[in-house]
């Protein structure tokens, strides 16, 4: 069963050294910022993050351009970075389902147990992690949970709340799909408010007795 969830159509695995993430930590966030203030004003963000080249989604690009998008678009949206950030991961996401899984692989990670189909899943993502978390080092806690060292969309950041909503959005619209509808990703702890240079995820799910009680 392992075997087909590590055919992800990923490009190539860069090296440690290249500080390269994937394309959509960018890309997906276009479309939220034209939302907000049309062309000219996802433009202005783009230029003061330094990024004059979109990029063609075709390749990897450099973490640092990531990372600096994210900031400014934090700077100057405070209050809905947060929701934007969610957003573009969730669309992150879904560019995967479509176009990196493989339909056999997702297939059977929705026939598994929620357990099984969790771990199996969250093997695979550590096994893609480059394209998550660039030269940072995701480590796999359990089926519920992961922790990224070193993550280069906030690292150098100080913060009271968490910032990794780009990442939270990514695992859980994947566990959604793949694993249990009910799944959503938190950050318990950033390395923008702590000294030990990770960031912990936990993915939560209701409980029927939740569910039925919603629906009733």
């Amino acid at each position: 069963m392992g075997a087909a969830t590590n055919r992800w159509k990923m490009s190539r695995v860069p090296s440690k050294t290249d500080g390269l993430i994937g394309p959509n930590a960018i890309l997906q966030l276009l479309p939220i910022l034209d939302r907000l203030g049309g062309s000219e004003r996802r433009k202005q963000i783009l230029a003061r993050a330094g990024i004059f080249d979109v990029p063609d989604g075709t390749s990897m690009i450099p973490e640092t351009q990531a990372a600096r998008l994210h900031r400014q678009m934090r700077i100057e949206e405070p209050e809905m970075a947060p929701v934007f950030a969610r957003e573009a991961g969730t669309r992150t996401a879904d560019y995967i389902l479509q176009n990196r899984i493989p339909a056999p692989a997702q297939w059977m990670l929705k026939t598994l147990p929620a357990t099984p189909a969790a771990m199996l899943l969250a093997r695979a993502i550590a096994k893609n992690a480059w394209t998550f978390v660039g030269s940072g080092k995701l480590t796999v806690v359990n089926a519920w949970a992961f922790s990224i060292e070193k993550n280069p969309l906030v690292t150098g950041e100080t913060s009271h709340v968490c910032l990794c909503d780009w990442h939270t959005g990514v695992f859980s619209r994947l566990y959604q799909v793949l694993v249990c509808p009910s799944a959503t990703c938190h950050e318990v702890r950033c390395c923008a408010q702590s000294t030990d240079g990770s960031c912990h995820f936990e993915i939560t799910r209701r409980s029927s007795f939740e569910t039925q009680a919603n629906l009733s």
